[in-house]
């Protein structure tokens, strides 16, 4: 990579971080703080934890369009100013109806499509895989990091607080995207990065595709109702002060147990195996916070575990769906999974605290395990993945007439899925890494 791609990434990476993270600090606390606020009750303080993902779910996609016309930039920092007015809008609420306003204005500064569009136009083809893979562990990090910050900024400064260092990630996310963020001097078509209306009807004609967003659909779901009963109790164990100090030991111990499965999962081509074993994992946590209720052990230890399965599948689900999306529409498959992320994340908060508010802490328990059922069953039936990975190709100059590269590559030994831009330049693959004929490969271009 460049300097300049690399600072691409890297400030970019940032931008998500700061996000991300003023999102997820406030997961842990909220269910704690917000009954103290006028008009609270379980149902409501539900709708304020996935309150968010209501607005993501449905401004995701349109953002992502918008920036096409606007530029890049200006809608990233439209975005940002958004988050900040409602980080501030909440900081300032004394009832839980202007916490739930705050936290819908949070969600509608939905950037995830304008930062990853960007990113196609800071970076060349053969070095994007890798600054996307930057922005990723970002996320992955940013929700670690959220789950320790949360109870320690909140046992500080309390609610306002908390919302008010949402306000203050955003101003730092605002200045790194206007003086650290590099302009495009061109805005490059990247069909990984960008969502194509007609494309959309091969997500939802895929019956494996559909299940994983069903899938990511159920784990956001139940990792908001979880923090619908969760922080109320660990507060029946454990004091809210050292409530960081427990959710860092869970994901400490849950990336000890996480990695090594991923390894396994990817080396020994146990995909399914190791995605059904961790689906089941969470029946198991859940099933522990429902004897966790009494016993602070076993409350830990499903924390533990729910950890280690939400980590596992969040880092492999974007990679599974990636596999299975057809060459060239990885940006529209993933538009529609990030949407269905967010209404699961939206649904999971105000159902759960439906059910906490009519049917207390054992049903809101149950409504998890019975959407970890559906997801088992369909886990189960799933076919074996593809071991394949999505490569773009910025073809040779020279190649001169492109109306046949397609079949030529296609005849590449390892190469099992083709779509080519011929105006750009550019061919989409989907590859077998361990079968490619890399040197055949680079005769039409660079990766």
């Amino acid at each position: 990579m460049s300097f300049v791609e690399l600072k691409a990434a890297l400030s970019l990476a940032i931008v998500f971080i700061c996000r991300m993270l003023g999102l997820f600090m406030v997961l842990p606390v909220l269910a704690l703080f917000a009954r103290d606020l006028q008009g609270a009750s379980p149902s409501l303080v539900g709708v304020a934890i996935g309150a968010y993902g209501f607005s993501q779910a449905l401004l995701q996609i349109p953002f992502g369009w918008l920036s096409d016309r606007w530029g890049r930039k200006p809608v990233i920092l439209l975005g940002l100013s958004i988050f900040m007015v409602g980080s501030l809008l909440a900081a300032q609420a004394t009832s839980i109806e202007g916490v739930i306003i705050g936290r819908i204005l949070q969600g509608c500064g939905a950037i995830a499509g304008a930062v990853t569009a960007l990113m196609a136009d800071l970076t060349r083809d053969q070095h994007r895989t890798k600054a996307m893979a930057m922005i990723g562990m970002g996320i992955g990090a940013a929700f670690a990091i959220a789950m320790v910050l949360g109870p320690l900024v909140s046992s500080a400064w309390g609610l306002s607080g908390l919302f008010v260092s949402n306000a203050l990630l955003a101003l730092v996310a605002m200045l790194v995207t206007a003086f650290l963020v590099p302009t495009p001097v061109i805005r490059r078509r990247d069909l990984n990065s960008s969502v194509d209306r007609l494309g959309m009807r091969q997500v939802f004609a895929s019956s494996e595709l559909l299940r994983h967003i069903v899938g990511v659909f159920s784990l956001h779901f139940v990792l908001m109702a979880l923090f619908v009963f969760l922080p109320t109790l660990l507060s029946r164990e454990f004091a809210p002060s050292v409530h960081g100090m427990i959710y860092l030991a869970a994901m400490g111990g849950s990336f000890v147990l996480m990695v090594p499965l991923i390894i396994i999962s990817e080396r020994q081509r146990l995909l399914k195996q190791c995605y059904c074993f961790t689906v089941v994992m969470l029946m198991v946590a859940f099933t522990l916070f429902l004897q966790g209720m009494t016993n602070g052990t076993l409350l830990l230890a499903g924390l533990l575990m729910f950890f280690f399965a939400f980590n596992f599948l969040e880092a492999t689900l974007p990679s599974l769906v990636s596999k299975l999306a057809p060459a060239g529409t990885r940006g529209t498959v993933m538009g529609v999974y990030s949407s269905c992320q967010f209404m699961g994340a939206a649904l999971g908060g105000s159902l759960g605290g439906l059910a906490l508010e009519y049917s207390g802490i054992t049903g809101t328990i149950l409504l998890c395990i019975m959407a970890i059922a559906l997801w088992c069953g369909l886990s189960v039936t799933m076919r074996q993945p593809p071991y394949v990975s999505t490569m773009v190709l910025a073809l040779h100059p020279e190649l001169g007439d492109m109306s046949r590269v397609d079949e030529r590559l296609s005849g590449i030994a390892g190469v099992q899925e083709v779509t080519v831009l011929p105006a750009e330049k550019t061919a989409y693959l989907k590859v077998d890494k361990h079968a490619l004929d890399r040197s055949a490969l680079q005769r039409f271009g660079q990766y």
